[in-house]
């Protein structure tokens, strides 16, 4: 055939074939219509499951506001569950084993008539000791028949009434520490009892009894991870809210890095007690990991002990307890005979201020140390345990003084210490035990005549500028830099203080930037002393001053000087 009539073909030599002609797009459209035709059933099926459960997403996670600290290979923490730290009851320390069915609901019912309900007291948890020393044939943990003859589902039915939630307690090991039966070995038949058939809101799981090595051959995290999931899986089950988890391992292996994982509280110490050595010891351990409490995860520094003391536990001590307690964003639970309490007792338990910072939605971590005051920072000693101490909160700066010492004190702080207080501003102050508004400071506070293991909460608004001209020109005297380079040097510092230093600006400054050292001096101190190379002037406390004629040319106190200064 012709050319005239034939299309042309490549040379066969090359190996080409004719291909049928390519129309652009055709492949594309193709490929869309399966993928569409493949995802329509999908999406039509993953919508109708949203629709009919909105707020369950794969096991046991909800698709809103879920907890941000559910780790792969642990039990997937349910969101809404442990926000904030819980307020309410246990009867522990007021009762230890001697409870019953009558004490209980008695002490709820006075949990209502007394208003702590109304503060958020909510949880009423009962402790060791309400069980049989034994299990039933069928492996179930059995309420003691005499204690509770009504029976635990009665008795939360009658908590519940009343507008409370019940918490119960168990162990990770054979048995609790009153050698009644723990849940090793049980924790998802327990989570079914306490749960399902009981009806019960939380559970405080203690770290007794712990099997042999060759037994359990798990850690302290495996251990507790057991009973974290099944907490999960049963409330998945029973399609409900899962029981808050309250480890109880008394900070052993360093909870506050992974127990967020597994429950929504830990225990960080040793037992507490009615007195102030216990409280003391616990605020001096706090100051270790006070950065681990956050939203849905808290230290538990124990059950409060206001209403047990005697003579050797005094009211300040006890203000001093409640106060640490709630602004380090612990949980709350009275622990005393609530029938038995006197008037400021009551007066503590009610700081209504002090639990509004406790339960603050906006900011979540608690008090933190921002100098130790009596030692020096960072120092491990209970009996004085760190003095400043501060946090945000929803309505400003909150800031605790501890009054460590054995006799009244006034104890002083500059407000740029706190990395939460601004330089340069005015701030409105509010004690939040007079529950009065105490006027406006700048710089620096002083409370007068703390008592001893007394404490004082103030909260700080900023309500703008200082005023002009304030001198010195800097709070923190490390590095304070006029623009033009002159540093306004004072000491290689351990503490941010300026007192004795609201000199006449006007008589030495020239041109507002410079000043006559020896002019400052002479009229300070009466005589002049020595400066370190390239410094420009100096201003300290006599203390300061001592020290760097005596030879420190760092101008650093002397460690005899230190506590005074």
């Amino acid at each position: 055939m012709s050319s005239e009539t034939e299309p042309l073909l490549p040379p066969s030599s090359k190996g080409h074939i004719r291909r049928k002609s390519f129309v652009p797009g055709r492949r594309c459209r193709d490929a869309t219509l399966v993928v569409l035709l493949i995802l329509f059933p999908v999406v039509l099926l993953f919508s109708a499951w949203i629709a009919i459960e909105p707020t369950t997403f794969f096991f046991g996670r909800k698709l809103l506001d879920e907890n941000p600290y559910s780790i792969p290979g642990g039990p997937l923490l349910p969101p809404k569950v442990g926000k904030l730290p819980f307020l309410g009851y246990n009867t522990w320390n007021a009762y230890h084993c001697d409870i019953n069915e009558t004490v209980i609901l008695e002490t709820a019912e006075l949990m209502v008539s007394m208003g702590f309900k109304d503060l958020g007291y909510e949880y009423l948890n009962i402790d060791d000791c309400y069980s049989e020393k034994k299990r039933n044939d069928a492996g179930e943990i059995v309420e003691n028949k005499e204690r509770f003859p009504s029976g635990m589902r009665s008795l939360t039915d009658k908590i519940h009434g009343l507008g409370l939630k019940a918490g119960i307690y168990s162990d990770s090991g054979w048995y609790t520490c009153q050698m009644y039966p723990g849940s090793y070995l049980h924790e998802e038949q327990d989570v079914k009892t306490f749960q399902g058939d009981w009806g019960f809101d939380l559970l405080k799981f203690d770290n007794c009894a712990v099997p042999f090595d060759s037994v359990i051959k798990q850690g302290m995290v495996q251990k507790f991870n057991r009973m974290a999931t099944a907490v999960v899986k049963v409330a998945n089950d029973l399609q409900r809210e899962p029981m808050l988890f309250s480890l109880c391992q008394w900070g052993r292996e360093t909870p506050w890095l992974w127990a967020r994982h597994y429950g929504q509280t830990w225990r960080t110490t040793d037992d507490i007690g009615p007195h102030w050595n216990a409280i003391s010891s616990i605020i001096n351990q706090a100051t270790r990991y006070s950065w681990a409490s956050d939203f849905f995860g808290h230290n538990d520094l124990d059950i409060l002990e206001i209403g047990n003391y005697d003579n050797d536990f005094t009211f300040d001590e006890a203000k001093t307890h409640f106060t640490f307690w709630a602004l380090y964003k612990s949980p709350l639970l009275i622990g005393a005979d609530l029938a038995k309490l006197k008037k400021e007792d009551i007066e503590i338990y009610s700081n209504k201020e002090l639990i509004n910072i406790n339960q603050d939605p906006v900011f979540g971590k608690s008090i933190t140390p921002f100098r130790w005051g009596k030692n020096w920072d960072y120092t491990n000693d209970y009996t004085y345990p760190a003095q400043f101490w501060s946090m945000q909160s929803q309505n400003g700066t909150v800031v605790l003084i501890i009054n460590v010492e054995e006799t009244p004190k006034d104890l002083s702080f500059t407000f740029v210490e706190s990395p939460w207080l601004r330089a340069g501003a005015l701030y409105s102050i509010r004690d939040l035990w007079s529950h009065t508004d105490n006027g406006t400071f700048y710089r620096n506070f002083t409370a007068k005549a703390v008592p001893a293991h007394g404490s004082v909460a103030l909260l700080l608004k900023d309500v703008g500028d200082e005023p002009p001209n304030v001198w010195p020109p800097c709070a923190n005297p490390e590095w304070c830099t006029d623009q033009n380079g002159t540093i306004i040097y004072t000491f290689n510092q351990h503490k941010a203080v300026w007192a004795d230093s609201q000199f006449d600006m006007e008589s030495y400054l020239v041109d507002d930037t410079k000043v006559d050292v020896k002019a400052l001096q002479q009229a300070k101190f009466g005589k002049t002393v020595p400066l370190r190379k390239n410094q420009k002037w100096s201003t300290r406390k006599e203390e300061r001053r001592l020290a760097l004629q005596n030879g420190d040319v760092q101008g650093r106190p002397r460690v005899e000087d230190r506590l005074n200064v």
